[in-house]
């Protein structure tokens, strides 16, 4: 029986892991496969036979694709035309949407069975892309039951597998360690401020985080506050932001906002995927957002969701309170943290709740992937 034959594409870091922990899944249920395509560091130490490395499909925002679009359209049509001439069992489109989806799309027209691992926020904005998804997959993976209940909705083949990071998050929380950590004081209480990991985010929610921060030791003076920084610009720019502000208790570290979160007694952030980890950490959090006028002005007509927070998608409820652009002031950040901080049973009653939406998408996710994909090939070979 000869081996299977699994191609894989993967832009950025987390599609590295997440590539990585598949492998490991599959090879564990089929030690003689074979994997080729784009992957990272990560797949590489696991055999993975990469065309191209992984950091040339590592691009954000909507100006540095243009400039880098010729090689990225030579890097995908290489990509079509290497396994449209060498089908393997199954090609693997990790993540990075606007490059997989067309390859997935093209492979899937000339028979190859082909999957897509991580949804794109498509049940939230352009919901019109489902069409193409459709087109393009045999089968989607995604992280979240609401997602998989979107496209069961439009017909388009899913498996909700759970989420890798509720895999690798312990259930306890694990403040002490933590703080010790980050050599943080053990007796302190902390409140984690993140608004954001890109400029233009710190640049609209830094100053407001600060304020805030301000207005919470008016009522609670024992409060400190730890400010993990994404990079060693952002370090900079909170700095001198900061420099408003001089009598604010407050620590910054390089990184760690894993390490921030779980040390703190709760988070005030700018939404993203770090709300879930927040979620998964146990930590209650203020959720705000702030746009450029014009960019919101899009925003509202994209979004067709009730929330924008991950924890809050999950439940379907507004567990934490978001605060979108006029909403997103220092007074009324202050008051949402004041609201827990000062009614412990509040904090009890969420920590238990996000430890329900913990083991929901707690499912080993990537077995059942492997499992998922192994199957498919199964059905696709018996057909």
């Amino acid at each position: 029986m000869k081996p299977l034959r699994i191609g894989i594409v993967v832009g950025e870091a987390s599609g590295d892991i997440l590539g990585a922990g598949l492998m490991d899944a599959i090879i564990a249920r089929h030690p003689t496969a074979k994997f080729e395509g784009i992957g990272g560091e990560r797949m590489l130490q696991r055999g993975f036979t990469s065309f191209f490395p992984q950091d040339r499909l590592a691009v954000m925002g909507l100006i540095e694709p243009l400039k880098r679009l010729p090689e990225l359209l030579r890097i995908r049509k290489t990509m079509v035309n290497h396994f449209s001439d060498n089908p393997p069992d199954v090609f693997i489109g990790i993540d990075s949407p606007d490059f997989n989806l067309t390859i997935e799309e093209k492979l899937r027209a000339k028979g190859i069975t082909t999957v897509h691992y991580v949804s794109p926020s498509v049940w939230a904005w352009r919901q019109k892309r489902v069409f193409k998804i459709a087109r393009a997959v045999d089968l989607m993976l995604t992280f979240l039951p609401f997602e998989a209940q979107f496209y069961e909705q439009h017909n388009v083949p899913v498996k909700f597998i759970g989420h890798s990071l509720a895999d690798e998050i312990p259930l306890q929380p694990q403040q002490k360690q933590a703080k010790a950590a980050l050599g943080l004081d053990a007796q302190k209480r902390f409140v984690a401020l993140m608004p954001g990991s890109r400029g233009g985010e710190v640049k609209l929610l830094g100053p407001e985080f600060w304020a805030a921060a301000q207005l919470c030791l008016e009522h609670m003076p024992e409060l400190e506050f730890v400010v993990p920084a994404a990079s060693s610009d952002r370090r900079k720019q909170i700095e001198a932001q900061l420099q408003a502000f001089p009598h604010l208790p407050v620590t910054i570290i390089d990184g760690q906002s894993h390490q921030a979160m779980a040390a703190a007694e709760m988070v005030l952030m700018a939404s993203g995927t770090t709300t879930l980890e927040a979620m998964l950490l146990k930590r209650p959090m203020v959720v705000a957002y702030k746009f450029t006028p014009l960019s919101f002005q899009i925003f509202k007509r994209l979004v067709k969701t009730r929330f924008f927070s991950l924890p809050n998608l999950l439940a379907g409820e507004a567990l934490v309170p978001e605060l979108l652009q006029t909403d997103a002031t220092p007074v009324r950040m202050c008051e949402e943290i004041l609201a827990v901080l000062q009614h412990p049973e509040r904090q009890l009653a969420l920590q238990a709740r996000f430890d329900e939406l913990h083991q929901t998408i707690k499912c080993d996710a990537s077995a059942q992937a492997a499992d998922a994909i192994l199957q498919l090939i199964d059905n696709k070979s018996a057909a």
